[in-house]
């Protein structure tokens, strides 16, 4: 009999560790479970999250581009501005180089006539 005894302890064993070994493979299956579980939140999140950012995003850049097409406007309005100015100026310019024509022209001829009465 007691060479009985001793398989018997020996199944025993083995059996106590197949036992250990399952409930230690159940453990990790619950927690590969858990994990996935956790991965397939944190995916649907993210998902949420890059959505919401897309959104402030295109909002914030319409909003950019509001802003720039009003600079750009004011700069046309700039342009228009300076062009008139210039057109002005050149108008100006015209107008003096006529005078100064002018007042060239009535110098020669006043002294034309002073130098004939003196004549």
């Amino acid at each position: 009999m007691e060479n009985l005894k001793l398989p018997i302890a020996l199944v025993m064993a083995m059996a106590a560790q197949l036992a250990a070994g399952v409930w230690w493979v159940s453990q990790q299956a619950a927690t590969i479970s858990s994990l996935e579980e956790t991965v397939s939140q944190l995916g649907s999140r993210m998902a949420i999250e890059d959505n919401v950012n897309l959104r402030r995003d295109v909002q914030d850049n319409a909003m950019e581009i509001e802003y720039l097409h009003e600079e750009i406007d004011e700069l046309w309005e700039e342009e228009d501005t300076l062009a008139n100015a210039i057109g002005m100026l050149s108008k100006l310019q015209q107008r003096l180089a006529i005078l100064e024509n002018e007042l060239k022209y009535i110098t020669r001829d006043h002294d034309n006539v002073l130098d004939m009465k003196n004549h």
